[in-house]
C-alpha cells in the first residue's frame, strides 16, 4: 500500500475526526479509504450508466428546438396531470 501524506484545516481536522467517530471507523485512514471507494464506485455507476446510454438506441442531434419542443412537451404534461 502507498502512503499519501495529506494536510487539513484545523476544521476539516476535527471534522474528520468526528466522521470516524460518529461512522465506527478504526483510523482516520479507513474514513478516507471508505470515502474514496465510494467517489469511485459513483465514478464507475455514472460512466456504466452514459455507455449503457451511448448503446441504447440512434443517436438523435440535440439541438436548441429539440430543447424548446421538449421543454413545451413537458409543461403541457405536467399541466394537463394538474
Amino acid at each position: 500500500m502507498t502512503i499519501l501524506n495529506i494536510s487539513l484545516p484545523e476544521l476539516i481536522q476535527a471534522f474528520v475526526a468526528q466522521q470516524v467517530d460518529k461512522g465506527g471507523y478504526g483510523t482516520v485512514n479507513e474514513y478516507i479509504l471508505d470515502l474514496l471507494c465510494q467517489e469511485k464506485a459513483k465514478a464507475e455507476q455514472i460512466e456504466s450508466l452514459l455507455l449503457e446510454g451511448l448503446d441504447s438506441g440512434e443517436p438523435l442531434e440535440v439541438t436548441d428546438d429539440w430543447w424548446e419542443h421538449k421543454r413545451s412537451s413537458l409543461i403541457q404534461q405536467f399541466q394537463s396531470e394538474q
